[in-house]
Parts: structure tokens; C-alpha cells; sequence
């Protein structure tokens, strides 16, 4: 069990490290792509949306012209927990 143990973890285990090395170098070696030339005259890439966003639609009224506000939830008093004295 000792040497397949050590096989594995001399042998077997170099492989992703190998394998990243060699993307690494693929990496480095590849040359960058070169942009296209602009053909014509452009707007210059403006930030002016062709349409407009739509803006979010309204709330829901609240009074007298829609549904009274919810009521608030019940509160709830907390109990103040007493320290236990010490039995003699």
C-alpha cells in the first residue's frame, strides 16, 4: 500500500500541474486580436437610448383615494429574565 500510495502521489499528481503549465504557455504565446478599423462615420458611440426606459410603475394610493394603510402588528413586552441566585 506504501509504494502505490507514493506512485500516485509522484506520478498521477503531476498531471494538472503539467497540464497548467502547458496553458500557461499556450497563454503567453497567443497574440493579440486585432481590433477592426471603424468603417464610416459613427455617432461616436453616444449614450442616447434609441427608447427611453419607461419610468416604474405608481404605488398604490393610500387615504382617501385607495386601500387605508395596514394595520400595525401586535407588540409584544419582553420578559426581563432575572439572574438565578446561588443555593447555599
Amino acid at each position: 500500500m506504501e509504494w502505490t500510495g507514493f506512485l500516485f502521489l509522484m506520478l498521477a499528481l503531476k498531471i494538472p500541474l503539467g497540464m497548467l503549465l502547458y496553458l500557461v504557455w499556450w497563454a503567453v504565446r497567443q497574440t493579440p486580436d486585432e481590433e477592426p478599423e471603424p468603417q464610416g462615420e459613427g455617432d461616436g458611440g453616444s449614450r442616447v437610448h434609441r427608447h427611453p426606459r419607461r419610468p416604474f410603475p405608481r404605488r398604490p394610493r393610500r387615504g382617501p383615494h385607495g386601500d387605508p394603510e395596514p394595520a400595525a402588528p401586535p407588540r409584544v413586552r419582553t420578559t426581563i429574565a432575572r439572574a438565578r441566585t446561588p443555593e447555599r
